[in-house]
């Protein structure tokens, strides 16, 4: 029988570079990352520096489990900084028994890997992808392709939503992508992940369109949850914020309504905001769209309880 949980966990919100300290002790001042449990499968939404603390979590849990393997797909939104620099210090990946399946965009006509390997390759770091004694695929995902994850099988199935035979069980794990153009240079990639009759979408690192990303509510339509990018105020982003690629809670809670969300979690928070900033954020874009939570380091939330 499947593992019919869908439990979503914020293990870094900040956006940009870390920031640590006693002025952001509430949300976390770790970078992006999102651990998804879905359908008896591990699935981490990007490498920032909250993926040290989810690797140390994944071999606990391992050990506890008998030292069974550890086996996880990463879904890369895009390579810049802040979403890959947890990666070279990601426990399980010096784990010769860890099975780790790596997806993404490609940038710049570079292939995944390539771009991968220069986040940890000298003088970056000191040890190569190659290096890490786990097993790991890594895989260009377009934006005609969907990820396919069976019950029981760990091993994710690309296939071409337009050419290929669209067959999958019920208690499949089903993750499409939407190329967002909204964030310099060369695009983000927005997630969603369905499984059973619940969903959710990771839209972090995309900008608000004049009368809102069309695109992205309907990408969107009717999901459980949407975690969208939230990093400025509106005055910080009318005074000189524009064009960087990152959106409003405003913005955030327009997608949210006109996408029909059941709930709404602000994320990617600037790295000036402390926790009372983003408090006070959190409070206005509630009086917009009631279903809204700032992303904080610990947050779960169980999409299947409904």
């Amino acid at each position: 029988m499947a593992d019919e949980r869908f439990v979503v966990r914020i293990w870094g919100a900040r956006g940009s570079y870390p920031m640590p300290g006693p002025t952001t002790l509430r949300y976390g001042g770790n970078t992006t990352c999102v651990e998804v449990e879905v359908g008896g499968h591990t699935l981490i939404i990007d490498a920032g520096t909250g993926i040290i603390n989810l690797g140390y979590e994944l071999v606990r849990r391992a050990k506890a489990n008998g030292g069974e393997p550890i086996v996880a797909s990463v879904l890369l939104t895009h390579m810049h900084h802040d979403h890959t620099q947890g990666f070279p210090f990601f426990a399980p990946a010096y784990l010769g028994s860890s099975i780790l399946h790596i997806v993404g965009p490609r940038t710049f006509e570079q292939d995944l890997e390539e771009t991968l390997n220069h986040a940890v390759l000298p003088p970056s770091f000191p040890v190569s992808l190659a290096e890490m004694p786990s097993l790991k695929t890594v895989a260009n995902l377009r934006e005609t392709e969907m990820v396919v994850m069976e019950p029981g099988d760990h091993t994710p199935r690309i296939i071409n939503s337009y050419h290929n035979s669209l067959e999958f069980s019920d208690d499949a794990v089903r993750v499409r992508c939407m190329k967002s153009y909204a964030h310099p240079k060369s695009g983000v990639y927005i997630y969603r992940i369905d499984y059973h009759n619940c969903s959710m979408v990771f839209a972090s690192d995309t900008e608000g369109y004049i009368d809102t990303d069309r695109r992205l509510v309907n990408f969107a339509r009717d999901t459980d949850l949407i975690i969208h990018d939230s990093q400025y105020t509106q005055d910080d982003y009318t005074a000189s914020r524009q064009g960087w690629g990152h959106s409003t809670p405003n913005m955030a809670c327009e997608v949210a309504r006109l996408c029909n969300a059941r709930r709404l979690v602000l994320f990617h928070h600037e790295p000036r905001y402390d926790d009372e900033a983003i408090a006070d954020m959190e409070a206005d874009a509630q009086k917009i769209f009631p279903e809204t939570q700032a992303a904080y380091e610990g947050m779960a939330l169980d999409l299947m309880d409904k």
